[in-house]
């Protein structure tokens, strides 16, 4: 549908640039999921498995019960004033009218995906949507994609403004009112996806050639083993779990949080405005980016498994949201002086992280043939080959912020996730959780995406190391 199924299989045809590629290989090098599993890799995965569940329900269960505070259950339990029975029992399960909001908003989301070709690339300069091309697989295959996120989203909210302002149809505290019930739905929804996605791989994967199979069964569940897992020819897993509805959603259940703080307090705090504002930004940029989003690591290189599945339904919504929860409970009015050194901290992390992904996708687009900084890009030269036997060639860049250092895009995103949590001022610990986490996910990401390069250039990659040798922070790591 959309031309968003076509697979397209694209081969290096000139025999003297296949030479040319393989004489600068040695030894080729396996390209793809690097990871061997390792008694430490196995027991990582067995954990989160076991306790990432337990990590969203405890920050929801803690603001729910304990105004927020991360210490007070724990010391209740340990002085045996509570216990996990007594918790459970006041937990809200989940509803009919949750499963019918939930159900509603995930049908809603795929009719979306599925049935509106995207127009707004047609009349939006510069913005790229439509049918595109992502990147080549271990396999050597090209997919190509309907990129409508932008105009999804648009759709979404200008619907949720519309019932808020004249229909009246739910009201705006939605979202927050059914928060528990709801997350019950997201676990079913996150469980029964990463379970077909599994089940499938063995019995009807999409690309058999792009499947990885480790022999473990809990790393393959976790981890994912298709690539790029479809049903039928044009839904495409990871495209629509990593965008929608989970991060459609984020900006929705800002807004339901601040429209229940106005409820219950009648005003909206300028923290609360704050952090909607600059987590919209983000999520604007992402879906109007969606095209670039394509060539990340979520797409290039993670197999669709529970990693991405549960994580898009539960993880993200709930977790990447708990500042605006917490301000909920706690409407924290900044001075003057604090908002603005937060807004300038979100904005220059913005700053940081969208220039860096701009000068790669100028500097890939171009060949290489840009200029970065006033000055002609410079780059290391690199082949590699895919799994089907090709042979190809890369650029890597190391001008501009990518000769900075090798991940520097990170360090802005890790400077706009500390404005979050800085705009709910120091009183809590559960509003910095986000940052915690996420310098964890990005630092593992930089060892992750390098230990693949690593593998995919071989000698091409230490020669990069070397022009770049810091990953985030000059001077420091």
């Amino acid at each position: 549908m959309n031309g968003a199924t076509e697979v397209t299989r694209r081969r290096v045809q000139n025999g003297s640039h296949s030479k040319l590629a393989s004489d600068k290989m040695a030894e080729p090098a396996q390209w793809g999921r690097a990871w061997e599993v390792d008694w430490f890799s196995l027991l990582s995965v067995v954990a989160l498995l076991c306790f990432a569940p337990f990590i969203v329900f405890f920050f929801v269960m803690a603001c729910d019960q304990y105004q927020c505070s991360v210490t007070q259950p724990l010391l209740e339990l340990y002085g045996g004033e509570t216990t996990l029975l007594s918790i459970w029992a006041r937990v809200p399960f989940v509803t009919w009218s949750a499963a019918k909001i939930y159900a509603v908003w995930v049908i809603f989301q795929v009719v979306l995906y599925m049935c509106l070709p995207d127009i707004l690339h047609k009349v939006l300069p510069g913005y790229v949507g439509g049918v595109q091309d992502g990147a080549r697989t271990p396999a050597g295959i090209i997919n190509k994609y309907e990129i409508n996120g932008l105009q999804c989203w648009l759709i979404t909210h200008v619907l949720w403004l519309a019932n808020a302002r004249y229909f009246r149809w739910f009201s705006p505290t939605i979202i927050f009112d059914n928060w528990i019930p709801l997350m019950w739905c997201a676990n079913v929804l996150g469980y029964a996806v990463a379970t077909f996605a599994f089940v499938k791989a063995y019995l009807f994967p999409t690309n058999p050639e792009d499947c990885k199979f480790t022999g473990n069964i809990f790393y393959n569940y976790m981890m994912g083993i298709e690539f790029n897992p479809r049903v039928g020819k044009w839904f495409d897993f990871k495209l629509f779990f990593n965008g929608r509805p989970g991060i459609v959603a984020w900006t929705l259940i800002n807004l339901s949080y601040m429209a229940k703080q106005e409820e219950l307090y009648g005003q909206v705090s300028n923290s609360m405005l704050l952090v909607n504002v600059l987590q919209a930004i983000y999520v604007l940029d992402f879906f109007w980016n969606e095209a670039w989003y394509l060539k990340t690591i979520d797409i290039c290189h993670d197999h669709f498994g529970w990693y991405l599945g549960w994580g898009d339904c539960v993880w993200l919504p709930y977790l990447y949201t708990l500042q605006g929860l917490y301000l909920v409970y706690h409407p924290v009015h900044l001075s003057w002086a604090h908002t603005a050194a937060v807004l300038l901290l979100g904005l220059s992390g913005y700053y940081i992280f969208r220039a860096t992904n701009h000068q790669k996708d100028l500097f890939r687009r171009s060949e290489g043939a840009c200029a970065i900084w006033g000055r002609p890009a410079t780059f290391i030269e690199c082949s590699y080959r895919s799994a089907d036997g090709c042979a190809h060639r890369s650029k890597l860049l190391t001008s501009g912020f990518w000769g900075v250092a090798r991940h520097f895009n990170y360090t802005g995103d890790l400077m706009g996730s500390l404005a979050y949590c800085a705009a709910c001022g120091f009183g809590h610990l559960l509003p910095y959780f986000y940052i915690v986490y996420m310098s964890i996910l990005l630092v593992h990401r930089c060892v992750r995406d390098e230990h693949r390069c690593g593998s995919k250039y071989g000698a091409d990659w230490k020669r990069y190391t070397d022009a770049v040798p810091h990953r985030l922070i000059p001077g420091i790591f």
